[in-house]
């Protein structure tokens, strides 16, 4: 795991190709505001015309300009203009797929690090447990509970609600979600990881990739879909084990270069999407890079220029 706490603000991400200093004001076409943002402003930076926009979140108004008030990115709804902060906790919304660790187990209920303002809440009747899906929940499987999920362990959840004090609730009823193994988790800010069609992405090296939206990624050995289907035959066992599955050192290659591709995209403010990661990997085939060798500033800077001139 890693953070990005310490990288610099990148200067290849100079806001004035997109917004001269010059311009008083600026007309926004619909072209300059992509779904998810991907304009980077910096604060004290003239982004448009109060007469034109309104302000949202992260900006302010002075002589009839809409100025940023924080570093982030621009986005748009119909005339509201916002910037959402770069360095910022995840703001959690419901149907959000995240990737999370449980650091606590509770009577009828797991604590789970979801890189939030505070700890989401993973309910026993939120799980799928042995002997169906839908069944109630008994007193022996409250006594059981380590043997789902215990302290440190992985794993990938939908945010089902949010309690009174703005707890998110979590469940894992779908056989897509529950305990991660065989893989390597990725951490990035969350506003780096766009909102897409399906956060489930599977490459063609054999690695599985699953984005989750508070900025942990899971990279993993591929897993194909009719292991994951067949309710009727819930495998408990299988579900929630501990033990990784054999991983052939050509495997464990591919899934320390695409953690690496991801790191490297992360600390070049590159927001992510599947098709961004294909492209990265298939440069990294192409000019027979190592692994290891893309963490290195040279090489990742020709990278990341390749991948973002397309």
């Amino acid at each position: 795991m890693i953070s990005f706490a310490s990288f610099p603000v990148q200067p290849e991400l100079d806001t004035a190709k997109h917004f001269s200093a010059a311009d008083d004001a600026m007309d926004l076409d619909d072209e300059d505001f992509e779904v998810g943002g991907s304009k980077v402003t910096w604060p004290g930076e003239t982004i448009t015309s109060s007469q034109t926009y309104m302000r949202g979140h992260g900006t302010y108004v002075e002589n009839e300009e809409v100025i940023a008030s924080v570093a982030g990115t621009i986005e748009r709804v119909n005339k509201l203009v916002t910037v959402r902060a770069i360095r910022t906790k995840y703001n959690p919304e419901v149907g959000d797929l995240v990737v999370g660790r449980i650091t606590e187990v509770q009577p009828r209920r797991w604590r789970v690090d979801a890189n939030s303002r505070q700890d989401a809440i993973l309910m026993l009747s939120s799980v799928n447990l042995p002997g169906g899906v839908q069944r109630r929940k008994l007193e022996s499987d409250e006594l059981q509970m380590r043997t789902f999920f215990e302290e440190g362990d992985l794993l990938v959840a939908e945010v089902q609600a949010f309690f009174g004090d703005g707890t998110m609730s979590l469940h894992t009823r779908s056989l897509r979600y529950g305990k991660l193994r065989n893989g390597q988790l990725v951490t990035i800010p969350p506003i780096l990881v766009r909102r897409l069609k399906s956060h489930f992405t599977t490459l063609p090296c054999g690695v599985d990739l699953i984005l989750g939206l508070n900025g942990y990624i899971w990279v993993s050995k591929h897993v194909k879909e009719n292991e994951q289907e067949g309710e009727e035959g819930f495998d408990a066992e299988a579900v929630y084990s501990n033990r990784n599955d054999h991983i052939d050192d050509s495997t464990r290659m591919a899934i320390t270069r695409v953690a690496n591709i991801i790191q490297v995209l992360a600390s070049h403010w590159v927001p992510l999407t599947d098709a961004l990661l294909l492209e990265a990997y298939e440069w990294t085939i192409e000019n027979n890079t190592d692994p290891k060798s893309l963490l290195l500033e040279d090489v990742g800077d020709a990278l990341v220029a390749t991948i973002t001139q397309n």
